[in-house]
């Protein structure tokens, strides 16, 4: 796995506010991955779960490596599994001292549009677990806006749309109520229509980097495997967009991170 592009990291500091990297894409890859990791500046990751056992693997992980965290969640896809254990269990996870976050939890009305009210349940069942723990949702919402909007203006939790997707117009209303804005390498594609209209509006304080790995690759790198180290491209385009320097949009991401996560 080789990324040239990379060697114009030199000493710039990475916080990737969401990954997978229990995802079984980076079987055979994982450990030599982890190693590398922080050679390519990345200072912290946020590993996130989809269900019971890719939250586990998430806190293991975590256990494992200083520089991983553990986010615990039923991801919409897995609004099946949403049962009262589950979610008991969940919580449970959820205390684990390096576990900082609830989710992945949020709507998906791409992939499903039969289960609406199922989705719009156990995903707040999940945002009331992490205000009852004092912990940030890290929030999915594909095709799913205006339901996404309405629960997070009712609870107004902590945390971030990771990979956010909306308009500028939604983006003004999350900003209002304190929520933070994830931006992976959707930015650097040619496709990229709304967000870099967004990028540019986001203030320095709710500025999230993040790559959903390993999807999602930055472009030139689009298609391929995706990593942590990969965030440097998007901060570059980010940079751009927003006139400042790539370090400057680096530090203010990890210094948001560090805060929304509470280390």
């Amino acid at each position: 796995m080789e990324y040239p592009l990379l060697s114009r990291l030199t000493e710039r500091a990475i916080f990737d506010s969401h990954a997978h990297y229990n995802d079984e894409k980076f079987d055979g890859c994982r450990e030599e991955l982890f190693a590398e990791l922080p050679h390519q500046g990345v200072l912290a990751a946020v590993n996130c779960g989809c269900d019971l056992p890719s939250s586990q693997s998430a806190v293991t992980m975590a256990e494992q490596y200083d520089y991983l965290y553990a986010a615990v969640g039923i991801h919409p896809e897995f609004w099946q599994k949403g049962d009262e254990e589950t979610l008991s269990q969940l919580e449970q996870m959820a205390q684990h001292p390096k576990c900082v976050a609830i989710g992945e939890i949020g709507l998906d009305y791409y992939w499903d549009k039969e289960h609406r009210a199922e989705q719009i349940l156990v995903f707040e069942k999940q945002i009331l677990l992490a205000k009852k723990l004092g912990k940030p949702v890290l929030v999915h919402d594909r095709d799913a806006h205006a339901d996404t909007l309405n629960l997070l203006k009712k609870h107004q939790p902590d945390g971030v749309l990771h990979c956010f997707s909306g308009s500028p117009e939604m983006a003004a209303e999350v900003l209002k109520f304190g929520m933070y804005l994830g931006i992976g390498g959707v930015i650097t594609f040619k496709n990229a229509r709304k967000l870099p209209e967004v990028v540019t509006m986001i203030p320095d304080d709710r500025l999230l980097l993040e790559t959903d790995c390993p999807y999602l690759a930055p472009e030139p790198y689009r298609g391929k495997l995706c990593h942590s180290g990969l965030i440097l491209l998007t901060a570059e385009r980010v940079a751009e967009l927003r006139h400042q320097s790539v370090e400057h949009v680096l530090s203010v991401s990890a210094r948001n991170a560090e805060k929304m996560f509470q280390l």
